[in-house]
């Protein structure tokens, strides 16, 4: 990132956010543009790709509050001039060159500022390493493999340096040269009205060397597109909308900079039988009036394994859950939750025969007892 990104870009114009935007909201306007952008959607659009490119600076320093605040005071000072005390120099302004500024150290100083900001503090400009931009990923895995974990293989493309001229620009046998016009620096420095002025060479556009035979297959440009597959363990007893970092997998670096991160977000199915509750899973099984009411051993299905027994005490309500220990999803200390079962009491649509005798003997036996009598007398009491 060259001085001039500094002065000239608006990191936050760039992401469509206010300059008092929140961290959560700058996060989501990222996430947004970079989906919108990222080159695995468009493919050979170079205006989309230098747009991914931005966007991905702008939130490297705006989601870092550190990188942020050093930014910030530098446009407040760079936006509202420079001036010495009063009494100095012809209308309080003076002449300064910002090579001055940027390269120079001590307590405060802009090469302070700047220098914190990227690691690069009294590096020569053009020069200096770049951290590669993190990258973020959407992955659906199924209900069971959110449950017992699994590895996934994830195609990754990204930018990189040129694999023929090894991020030169220069065709192979070949090599830049240091630009004669800036000294390899990168910025030239012109004088406007008394004020000094540093800006990319024209020569090397910023770049500090001059390429006399480009690479035939970057066009001299040192960057190249490369693909890979990563096989990414998503861990067991992972939940939806999870986000998973995986440090120093994302955009190589520049200059020997360091690599991005890759974020993995993981979206988990559903299933026909079971739910999730936190570590716990849940499941419902219907039971008939002769289980509840007089007790019984029931099968319970379990996930990925063998049925249960569960045994059902004598006058079981219905919607009581009972618990199986064990058989939930995994926890991040190796231990499991359980299983949660919740009995429903299945009445059948149609009752004939000695069924249906049985059960207007049982209704005639029980029919001096009300049980509905605690509702309607609590419902009376707050009437």
């Amino acid at each position: 990132m060259s001085t001039k990104d500094w002065i000239e870009k608006d990191y936050y114009k760039i992401l469509g956010v206010a300059k008092d935007a929140d961290a959560a909201t700058v996060k989501k306007a990222y996430r947004t543009l970079a989906r919108e952008l990222h080159p695995d959607r468009n493919k050979d659009d170079k205006a989309a790709e230098e747009r991914f490119k931005d966007v991905s600076e702008a939130y490297s320093v705006l989601s870092d509050p550190a990188k942020r605040k050093q930014y910030d005071e530098a446009r407040t000072l760079f936006g509202s001039g420079i001036r010495t005390p009063a009494g100095g120099g012809s209308g309080g302004s003076f002449n300064f060159d910002l090579g001055d500024l940027f390269s120079g150290s001590g307590s405060g100083g802009l090469g302070d500022v700047f220098g914190g900001i990227f690691g690069q503090r009294n590096r020569p400009r053009g020069t200096g390493a770049r951290r590669g931009a993190d990258v973020e990923r959407e992955v659906t895995v199924t209900f069971s493999e959110a449950v017992e974990g699994k590895t996934i293989p994830l195609k990754l493309t990204s930018s990189s340096a040129c694999s023929a001229c090894a991020g030169t620009g220069a065709r192979a046998g070949t090599v830049p040269r240091v630009c004669p016009t800036c000294s390899g620096t990168g910025f030239t420095s012109t004088d406007s009205g008394g004020f000094g002025m540093a800006e990319p060479c024209k020569d090397c556009r910023g770049r500090g060397l001059v390429v006399d035979d480009p690479c035939p297959v970057c066009s001299g440009s040192g960057r190249g597109t490369t693909s890979k597959v990563m096989h990414v363990r998503i861990p067991a007893g992972v939940v939806d909308g999870q986000r998973i970092r995986l440090r120093g997998k994302g955009v190589p670096g520049e200059r020997g900079g360091p690599a991005g991160d890759l974020y993995v977000i993981i979206h988990v199915g559903s299933h026909p039988v079971f739910g999730r509750r936190a570590e716990h899973l849940t499941v419902t099984v219907p039971v008939t009036f002769p289980e509840a009411a007089l007790g019984a051993d029931i099968k319970v299905p379990t996930l990925g394994g063998s049925p249960v027994t569960l045994k059902l005490p004598p006058g079981t309500p219905n919607g009581r859950t009972f618990r199986v220990r064990g058989r939930g999803a995994a926890r991040k200390d190796g231990t499991r939750g359980d299983l949660l079962v919740t009995v429903e009491v299945s009445v059948p649509p149609n009752l004939k025969g000695d069924a249906k005798h049985a059960l207007e003997e049982f209704q005639t036996a029980t029919s001096g007892e009300d049980v509905r009598a605690e509702l309607m007398n609590l419902a009376a009491k707050e009437a």
